[in-house]
């Protein structure tokens, strides 16, 4: 039986039970294979697949999820989602999406990634492990030596004639070495996020980590004062990611953001533009309907300093009286809608980071932050976070630096903006940036 044929059946049972309801179902397949002194360390395939029944009565939503996907889940999904829909106690309106007039063509799926030899995969893990140990006698351990392919598929059928799915798939690859001089040890890592196997070299990767970890060796912290600072690329995606939820309608609404009430106004300087693109072929995410069923589409949340649109789903859509951006998304097929971005990231500037380092003269570049999840506040914007990189003198990277703490408000960091760089790139959380440079930050050190 089709995913189909099963969602009418499940359609045609919830009849007179709920006004309307949607089917969502989702496929992953993940491959992660990880070498360890020349050695496969780890080799896992693993393939889950869900379904998940939403349906309406009296505006009220039901929730129900199933992982056995045949005829005798029928019965206990309309139950559960029945029963679910009882204990709604809250006045927000939710819908089954009727869907949109189109939705964007994607080819998101490259079926010669999945058709490439594993031989070829742990070959190409080996040569950077063994790479990484060639390049300088201080590496003393490769920490993490992995790849992982990703497959997802997800299909959206509801009892208003909608009919969606979509595929996709990319690989990602991850090393950390560590290197060590004395009683000092650093680490270094690199990645790659791809969708074509060719384009991940081992050379190119092993000389970016090993050359990052030797870099930091030696590091010490600078006197405490402000600096002007600037943030590398991915740790300003990090950050980025991590107060991304202040751009959610439903933030907003809950008044969790500092955003309300800011639509065309500016909050950052005029040089950041702030983009969600459901299309860009780097990205994680790319899709082209969102988890109800809503056609995606490009937007600019911040617009050359001036804040455009919040993110909405339906549900927060309707209660602002405007339309959904598309942004309506499920962490899982168990997960009820919430508020996601799709591909976020900083449009590009014109500088090279080399370029960025000279305006700068003298000052801190940021090359690692830690504790995202404890050291900020999303709905202040005020953060404190460990951090490490170099000391920058007179244009150039003097020193490493370590065992400092940066702190300030994200807010007025956007403010605070200077100049942006040309080095974009997608960090692996999903976000993406160029390297950004900053007025002054306070930093904690000696």
């Amino acid at each position: 039986m089709t995913y189909k044929e099963l969602s009418e059946k499940i359609f045609q049972a919830g009849k007179g039970i709920f006004d309307n309801m949607e089917t969502y179902i989702e496929q992953d397949k993940e491959i992660e294979i990880a070498v360890f002194n020349g050695e496969i360390d780890r080799y896992n395939i693993s393939e889950t697949e869900g379904l998940s029944l939403r349906g309406t009565t009296n505006g009220k939503m039901g929730y129900s999820y199933t992982e056995k996907l045949d005829e005798s889940s029928i019965d206990m999904l309309i139950e559960e989602a029945q029963e679910n829909g009882k204990y709604v106690d809250t006045m927000d309106k939710e819908i089954i999406y009727e869907g949109s007039r189109e939705y964007k063509k994607l080819n998101n799926f490259n079926p010669k990634l999945k058709e490439i030899p594993l031989e070829d995969k742990i070959e190409f893990l080996k040569s950077l492990e063994r790479e990484a140990y060639g390049l300088d006698s201080r590496i003393v351990s490769v920490s993490y030596c992995v790849y992982n392919e990703m497959e997802n598929s997800r299909y959206l059928y509801n009892t208003k004639g909608l009919s969606l799915e979509d595929n996709k798939n990319l690989a990602f690859s991850y090393l950390q070495v560590v290197a060590r001089e004395g009683e000092d040890t650093k680490t270094g890592i690199s990645y790659r996020i791809i969708k074509d196997f060719s384009e991940l070299d081992y050379k190119i990767m092993a000389k970016e980590a090993v050359g990052e970890a030797i870099s930091r060796l030696g590091g010490k912290p600078v006197k405490s004062g402000d600096y002007p600072v600037i943030i590398r690329n991915d740790v300003f995606a990090e950050i980025l990611s991590a107060f991304s939820s202040v751009l959610y309608a439903d933030s907003v609404q809950k008044g969790l953001s500092l955003l309300e009430g800011k639509i065309n106004e500016k909050i950052a300087n005029s040089k950041f533009t702030l983009i969600d693109d459901p299309f860009i072929e780097e990205g994680f995410n790319t899709c082209s309907f969102d988890g109800e069923g809503t056609a995606t589409k490009v937007k600019k949340i911040i617009d050359k300093g001036i804040l455009k649109t919040y993110l909405y789903n339906w549900k927060s859509a309707l209660k602002d009286g405007v339309e959904s951006t598309g942004n309506g998304f499920r962490s899982s097929y168990k997960s009820s809608v919430t508020t996601s971005t799709i591909n976020l990231y900083v449009e590009k500037g014109e500088r090279s980071l080399d370029e960025l380092m000279e305006m700068l003269g003298n000052g801190l570049m940021i090359t690692e932050v830690q504790g995202l999840h404890s050291g900020l506040n999303p709905i202040s914007g005020d953060f404190s976070l460990s951090a490490q990189g170099y000391l920058i003198e007179n244009g150039e990277i003097s020193r490493p630096v370590n065992l400092i703490t940066i702190a300030g408000n994200f807010f007025e960091a956007l403010k605070d903006i200077e100049e942006i760089g040309n080095d974009f790139r997608f960090a692996s959380n999903g976000v993406g940036s160029p390297s950004i440079m900053i007025k002054k930050l306070s930093i904690a050190g000696e």
